[in-house]
């Protein structure tokens, strides 16, 4: 008789909501917010149920935001509307992993705005 131990997932929603306050490290090195989210997710997304779709959206979330960091850029020499967007990312990417931290605690799945879907 063979046991199906390691196809067995657990709960843990609070590594869940470490992986999303993790993208808040951008704010403190400038590039973890999306290497240490990368690295949770990918180690623990076959043993840690819905980490699979929490890091999915983690993901394209961030590879979002910086695609529109990098399309910010060239529109600061038209009439500084760069500026103004990246502050509004800014603002955004600050505030969305904290709420979605807060729903991934009440085990309600994430939901980022003006995310594109890189990782399915």
């Amino acid at each position: 008789m063979e046991s199906n131990y390691h196809t067995l997932k657990r709960t843990d929603n609070q590594l869940i909501v470490i992986t999303h306050l993790s993208q808040l490290l951008t704010y403190i090195t400038g590039f973890g917010g999306l290497i240490v989210p990368l690295v949770i997710w990918a180690s623990q997304k076959d043993n840690v149920e819905g980490m699979d779709e929490h890091g999915k959206r983690i993901l394209n979330f961030q590879l979002s935001v910086l695609i529109y960091y990098i399309i910010s850029i060239p529109l600061i020499f038209v009439f500084g509307l760069g500026i103004l967007t990246i502050i509004l990312i800014s603002i955004i990417a600050f505030v969305m992993p904290i709420i979605n931290g807060i729903k991934a605690s009440n085990g309600e799945l994430p939901s980022y705005p003006l995310s594109l879907n890189f990782v399915s």
